[in-house]
């Protein structure tokens, strides 16, 4: 307090204040662009896909694009269903996280691969 001795020397100090934290807000910001595909496995890589496609609207690019959105959403999904394996929660917990789906009666009956249609097999 005792070196601000005039009110210009005190803006000096503000405006080196004010230049140093935006030097650091821009040093550590994330640009995040917002769009449909903004999902856990969005990455890098499926945006430069898309911006791809975008630039020269070639079928090849949709197609690798796709590709590589599959790619993504695969590896995403086995990595969670690694991860809830692994914390030793159990089979009910992984069916909540992928919720319950009913299986055709044709693939509900079947023993050893081989399936029970008739009455008389059960």
């Amino acid at each position: 307090m005792k070196n601000i001795q005039s009110k210009k020397v005190l803006e000096q100090i503000i405006q080196l204040f004010a230049s140093n934290t935006e030097k650091i807000w821009y040093k550590h910001l994330k640009v995040v662009n917002i769009t449909k595909y903004l999902k856990d496995w969005w990455n890098k890589n499926c945006h430069k896909y898309l911006e791809i496609y975008r630039q020269y609207k070639q079928i090849k690019d949709w197609r690798r694009f796709k590709d590589m959105v599959k790619k993504m959403k695969h590896n995403f999904f086995d990595l969670k269903i690694q991860e809830i394996t692994n914390k030793k929660c159990g089979l009910w917990k992984l069916m909540n996280w992928v919720k319950k789906c009913k299986l055709l009666a044709i693939e509900a009956i079947q023993y050893n691969s081989q399936p029970y249609i008739k009455l008389d097999n059960l």
